[in-house]
């Protein structure tokens, strides 16, 4: 990983196409309550980690920005997944 600042870059990059999609298809589909839950979703999980990126005392930070960026992939894999289920 390059930097903490990349990973940022990345949380907020991934999370807004998610919610630019979600938006999407929502309008699309006619299920706008569905969509903004979704689009909620994806809001909590973006400050759930950027909370954990700026965690102190973190001791090894290669394994916990590593875990972050994995937890980033399933996050957004499961968003996707509801959107594309509705």
């Amino acid at each position: 990983m390059a930097s903490i600042k990349n990973l940022k870059k990345d949380i907020n990059y991934v999370l807004g196409d998610v919610i630019d999609y979600a938006l999407d298809v929502s309008i699309l589909k006619n299920a706008p309550e569905k969509g903004d839950q979704i689009i909620d979703e994806a809001i909590a999980t973006f400050d759930g980690l950027v909370a954990k990126i700026n965690a102190k005392g973190v001791e090894n930070k290669k394994s916990h920005f590593k875990t972050i960026n994995q937890e980033l992939e399933e996050k957004a894999k499961g968003l996707v997944e509801k959107i594309n289920a509705l």
